[in-house]
This record gives C-alpha cells, sequence and structure tokens, in this order.
C-alpha cells in the first residue's frame, strides 16, 4: 500500500496519499506474475460534462493489481483482452525493421515491472511496480489497419509539436502504419469534424516552433460526442497530449470505449509545463521552462544592481506547484528570495518578507525576488473573493500576484518607510509556454512518444506514459489524476534553496501554535468536510480515525492556519 505522509512544517496545502484500492479485491499473481489477476469491481459510472464546459469525472474505475511474493504489487494497466475476447496477434514488424537489427534484444519481457519506490531497507518489501514501456514480440493491429488520431488540449508547452512528429514518424517509419489524423483545437475537435491529415512530411520540421500546429483549447470535454466520434471515424488508436485535466477527459474516453466493446486503444502523454503530474520524474517541458526563465531572471539581476536599493521581481509560471521557480533559483544563483505555493509566508511584521527586503538592501543594494504565479494566492484571496473562480479546465482564476506584491513593496517602502527604491516587475510566462523544446527535451519528447505507440499497438489502454525512477513505465490513469506532485519544502531540494537565497521561512508563529481545521476532500462523495484538529498531539491518530470514518479516497488538501508544526508518516488501511 501507499505511504502515506503529511510533511509540512511550512506548508499550505497537505496532502494525504494512501491505498486507493480494496486490499480484499487483490489476488496474488502466479510466481512469473504471467497476467494471473482479476480486476476490482467498482462501478463505471460514464462523465458528464458541466455548464462551464469543464469536465465532471467519476472516480470509480476497474483498476488491475497483481500481487507476488516479498510484498510485490503490480499496478497494470488495461490491456483489450481483459474485456474483448478472442482477439487474434499479429508478429511485432518492428523484428523486419532494418533500423532495430542492431538491437540485441527486440522485445520486452512480459513480466518486466518499474519499481516505484527504489531506495529500500534490507527488510523491506518489493513495493509497488508498473509495466515496463517497450516493444512486445505480439502486437494486436496490422499496420494497415490502423487509423490513428493525435489531439492536445489545455495549454501550451515546449515540446508538444516533438510529440506530434515522433508520434506521427514512429508508427509510419516503426510500424508501417500510414493513416494518422490531427484533431483540431482540442478535444471539441472530435465533435466539431475539424481534422487534418499527418505524415512525415508534413510534420518533419515543426519540432523548431513552438506551441501546437493541431490548436488547442480548454473544455470543451463531451463523452459521449467524443467517443461517437471515434466510432463514426474509425479510429482505433487516440494518443491523448495534456495535463491532469486532459488525462482524466482520456480516462472518461477510455471508460466508454471500454463500455461500448470497443477495440481502441487510448494512451496518454502527460504535458504540464509546471511539472506537477504524479509518479512520473519529470514532464516534458519542464526542462526547457527552467531554461528559459534564466533570461528573465539574468534581466532583473541586471536591473536590480544597475539602481540604488534596485529590486527585480519575477513572476514564473507556478498555479499549483513552485517546481519552475525553485529549480530556476537554484540554477540562477542570483535569487534572493523565492516564493511558492507550498510555502506560505506573510509581508510585515518580524519575520516577514518586508524585514527581509530591508536587509538585503542594506546589506547588498539589491535584490531578486522570484515569485510562481500560484504563490500567496490566499492573501490576495481574502482582498479580492476570487476563491471560486475557474477557468472552462475547472483550474483555480489566479490574481497577478506579481503585479500585487510589487505594488505592495513600493506602498511599504515609499510611504512607509520613506525609503526610495527602484523595482522592475518582470513576467515571462507566454514567452516560456510558447518556445520550441530544448536538446533535452526533444529526446525526452521522442521516448514517450514511441513508449505510446509500443503500449498502444500491443494492446495496452487506458494509461499514460512517463520514466518512474528512470525507467519508462505504463503508469493507469487514475494514478496520474489523483493528485497533483508538489514541492516538499522538508525536501533536501528546498533546502538547497533556501542555503542558496539565504531567506527565512516567512512563517508566522502565532498562525503555527495554534492550528484549527483541516478540509477534506471527498473523492467519493463529492465536496469537501471540514474537521476541527483538537490536539497536535493526536493529530496522526485523530487523521486515521476521520478518514476511516469518511471512507474511501480521502486526502487533506488544506490546513486553515497553512502549516503542521510536526511531520506525519503513517500506512493506513482503507475499506469499505
Amino acid at each position: 500500500m501507499d505511504s502515506s505522509s503529511i510533511s509540512s512544517t511550512a506548508a499550505s496545502f497537505v496532502t494525504l496519499k494512501f491505498r486507493c484500492f480494496d486490499p480484499t479485491y487483490a489476488y496474488s499473481a502466479t510466481p512469473n506474475h504471467r497476467r494471473s489477476f482479476v480486476t476490482s469491481s467498482r462501478s463505471l459510472t460514464p462523465c458528464a460534462t458541466n455548464s462551464n464546459g469543464s469536465m465532471a469525472t467519476s472516480e470509480n474505475s476497474e483498476r488491475k493489481i497483481i500481487t507476488g511474493e516479498a510484498g510485490y504489487v503490480l499496478e497494470d494497466v488495461p490491456h483489450f483482452s481483459d474485456y474483448i475476447s478472442d482477439l487474434p496477434t499479429y508478429p511485432n514488424p518492428l523484428q523486419e525493421n532494418p533500423s532495430y537489427s542492431v538491437v540485441k534484444q527486440h522485445f520486452v519481457d512480459v513480466d518486466d515491472s518499474v519499481a516505484q519506490n527504489i531506495v529500500v531497507h534490507q527488510d523491506s518489501p518489493r513495493g509497488r511496480h508498473f509495466r515496463r514501456v517497450g516493444p512486445r514480440e505480439k502486437v494486436y493491429f496490422e499496420s494497415d489497419d490502423v487509423h490513428a488520431c493525435i489531439v492536445t488540449c489545455g495549454g501550451l508547452c515546449p515540446g508538444l509539436n516533438t510529440v506530434i512528429r515522433e508520434i506521427v514518424c514512429g508508427l509510419y517509419h516503426m510500424y508501417g502504419v500510414h493513416q494518422v489524423l490531427g484533431i483540431e483545437g482540442g478535444y471539441r475537435g472530435f465533435y466539431a469534424r475539424n481534422t487534418i491529415p499527418l505524415t512525415p512530411k508534413i510534420v518533419n520540421g515543426i519540432h523548431k516552433r513552438g506551441g501546437t500546429i493541431l490548436g488547442t483549447s480548454r473544455g470543451g470535454h463531451d463523452t459521449s460526442k467524443i467517443v461517437d466520434s471515434i466510432q463514426d471515424r474509425g479510429i482505433n488508436q487516440v494518443y491523448v497530449l495534456g495535463g491532469d485535466g486532459t488525462q482524466k477527459g482520456a480516462s472518461a474516453i477510455f471508460e466508454e470505449i471500454r463500455r461500448r466493446g470497443l477495440k481502441v486503444a487510448v494512451a496518454g502523454i502527460p504535458k504540464t509545463i509546471d511539472n506537477d503530474i504524479p509518479i512520473i520524474d519529470k514532464s516534458f517541458g519542464f526542462d526547457t521552462a527552467v531554461e528559459e526563465a534564466q533570461r528573465a531572471i539574468s534581466a532583473a539581476h541586471v536591473e536590480a544592481e544597475s539602481f540604488e536599493n534596485g529590486i527585480g521581481v519575477v513572476k514564473l509560471m507556478g498555479r499549483y506547484s513552485g517546481f519552475i521557480a525553485m529549480y530556476a533559483t537554484i540554477a540562477s544563483r542570483d535569487v534572493d528570495c523565492c516564493l511558492i505555493p507550498e510555502s506560505p509566508f506573510y509581508l510585515e511584521g518580524p519575520g516577514g518578507l518586508f524585514e527581509y527586503i530591508e536587509k538585503r538592501l542594506k546589506e547588498n543594494g539589491h535584490m531578486v525576488i522570484v515569485i510562481a504565479e500560484g504563490a500567496g494566492q490566499e492573501l490576495l484571496s481574502e482582498i479580492m473573493h476570487t476563491m471560486d473562480q475557474q477557468d472552462a479546465s475547472g483550474n483555480k482564476l489566479l490574481q497577478d500576484v506579481g503585479l500585487w506584491i510589487s505594488q505592495k513593496i513600493r506602498d511599504h517602502f515609499g510611504k512607509k518607510r520613506k525609503m526610495t527604491i527602484n523595482l522592475k516587475y518582470i513576467d515571462p510566462t507566454y514567452m516560456i509556454r510558447a518556445v520550441p523544446s530544448n536538446a533535452s527535451d526533444n529526446v525526452y519528447c521522442t521516448l514517450l512518444a514511441h513508449s505510446a505507440i509500443h503500449g498502444a499497438m500491443a494492446g495496452y489502454t487506458g494509461f499514460t506514459v512517463g520514466p518512474v525512477n528512470g525507467r519508462h513505465a505504463y503508469i493507469p490513469f487514475y494514478r496520474i489524476t489523483e493528485r497533483q506532485n508538489r514541492v516538499v519544502i522538508t525536501d533536501r531540494m528546498w533546502a538547497r534553496l533556501l542555503s542558496s537565497t539565504n531567506q527565512p521561512s516567512f512563517l508566522d508563529p502565532k498562525k503555527i501554535s495554534s492550528p484549527s481545521y483541516v478540509l477534506f476532500e471527498s473523492r467519493r462523495q463529492g465536496g469537501f468536510v471540514k474537521y476541527e484538529m483538537k490536539s497536535m498531539q493526536n493529530a496522526l491518530k485523530q487523521l486515521v480515525e476521520k478518514i476511516q470514518e469518511c471512507g474511501l479516497c480521502f486526502r487533506i488538501i488544506r490546513n486553515h492556519y497553512y502549516a503542521f508544526p510536526i511531520n506525519i508518516a503513517a500506512e493506513l488501511t482503507i475499506s469499505k
């Protein structure tokens, strides 16, 4: 089972992870783990579209859990053979491909899996694994029968065109597939009947361009209409590029396809510039974003050090996760303060941001502040009352924290402290999103595209691909969408940042000493549950009891006073 952890001496969001399947439904595999399993019995609820065009999805889906000796657990992905019987298989054409003649082992062994946790103790169980990616000896499609499509959804990200190119070229050159469609304009393009044919010649140079040649949009997900379009067009492989909301949409499409008994593979390629997709090591475009952010930080540093009491403020992407801001800060070494959503801060008073700014200006004569777009939103929301507003994808609409904090700094030092400061605010957000991917991301995008192709051709479906501890794996959709990846501010990487910037923690002692309540989000029932915290000494016991009382799939999403003064780690067995 998952280890449940709540880590936060200074986190405004606290995430509780725990096992999301009922252990009574898991069956042991044979010693070599060859597909001797049953799926957990959970109801399938079709997904609907909300009034604002965003998708409402069900978390109830069938999950394939294989257990073995020494605590081995394989979270497998769906396969055609799970719901369609007597399907023919064909020899993999890769064994006849001249490009692969130099490969010693053409195919991945059926039992190969990738461990989620690689740091273990001597007596640790083998733990959770995912199915390893790669070509299989038998495929479930003949090349001439494949009719594939590619769709990009959500915001822009460096590398989108590279993934599109490599899916098209990989299908053509590895498997001899010549029918590939591009769905224009995101999910809406399926039922608006907007498509363009894709060939290696058409996509040849698109990796040198930013954005996506297919266009993109938020929202517009209508499961029934999309699957109707897939069925009408004769599409049997669907490649979906997008973030967690898009992957939820792909999961809904897969569930409807399975309900109809269609032989259609649905493969997701996770895209998020914020790097907030869980399980995988990182998302494509992240390296490019960090590299491009250096330009803005360098410009801010030049501006700041060129003027007396110069302050450079740079706002970077990071709606819920501050990875870009953190890594760009560490890489730059010119940043004096980094503010991210996971680490709350306050402005005035002892230990506050204003006090630190004044201290740095007296010491160095200038300073650079990097702030993620999602940082400090609770401070703005108290003023502007915008907590509940969302975009078409269901993401919370954010106020411009960069402009807000820049004005606050000007007002404080100009009016209250009577200090002359020279503040320059730089927002490179859309410049970073729109650039083409760098060399590292181009290679990464190629691996992701090829991994998805191999999985679809082998009959796997309802999966997303990505590296887990350096090895690419097929991951069930529900593991990608069940939570978001966030910076752990009790981790060594955040400590490295603090040692680089020498910034304080910005924690308010009054708020740390008296935590009040935690909000739980119910995935089964919907909505939120307010839970009063009576005693921090008994916090772990209280949380376990509350989760067991409320049922499956709860996670703590917010501590009212933004931080726990202790770390909590526990393993929970949750069952109905």
